[in-house]
């Protein structure tokens, strides 16, 4: 009898709590520098502005040393004229020009043109790369009046 009226306490004692607990509103006022709140306002426009996606890209050549500045175009040059419809980056890291080919969205299609040009550029690899992304509005249909109007 004892353990029935121990546990009907602590029955009506969970129930009676959770009722309590569902009433209480609150508010949440976070404190902070300002400069935070300015910077994470910053952050937000810019990614609004700035939309990217993941992509690949081959790496054909990494060139330091004396005139690789000039080799890294040549060789630029050179696949432009073996591959025109293939867009071409040259990427200068201090000591290091890279030059990177392509604009992939997947690993795969980057990994079979690489295969493509691996016996004419050894030492190829594969990258991952971000893309900005190039939104074409003119085809777009708005889904409401409120989207037409941007």
């Amino acid at each position: 009898m004892m353990r029935r009226s121990i546990v009907l306490f602590f029955c009506a004692l969970t129930f009676a709590t959770s009722l309590c607990a569902q009433t209480r509103k609150g508010k949440v006022e976070i404190t902070g520098d300002v400069q935070v709140s300015e910077l994470v306002k910053k952050h937000i426009e810019f990614n609004e502005r700035v939309r990217t996606v993941p992509g690949y890209r081959v790496q054909i050549a990494a060139l330091s040393g004396a005139n690789s500045r000039d080799q890294a175009f040549e060789l630029k040059r050179r696949f432009k004229e073996e591959y025109p419809e293939v867009e071409v980056y040259i990427i200068f890291t201090e000591p290091n020009f890279r030059i990177k080919v392509g604009d992939f969205t997947s690993k795969l299609e980057a990994y079979v043109f690489m295969q493509k040009i691996k016996e004419r550029y050894p030492g190829t690899i594969v990258k991952e790369n971000v893309y900005p992304i190039h939104l074409d509005m003119s085809n777009i249909v708005p889904e409401t009046d409120e989207d037409a109007d941007l």
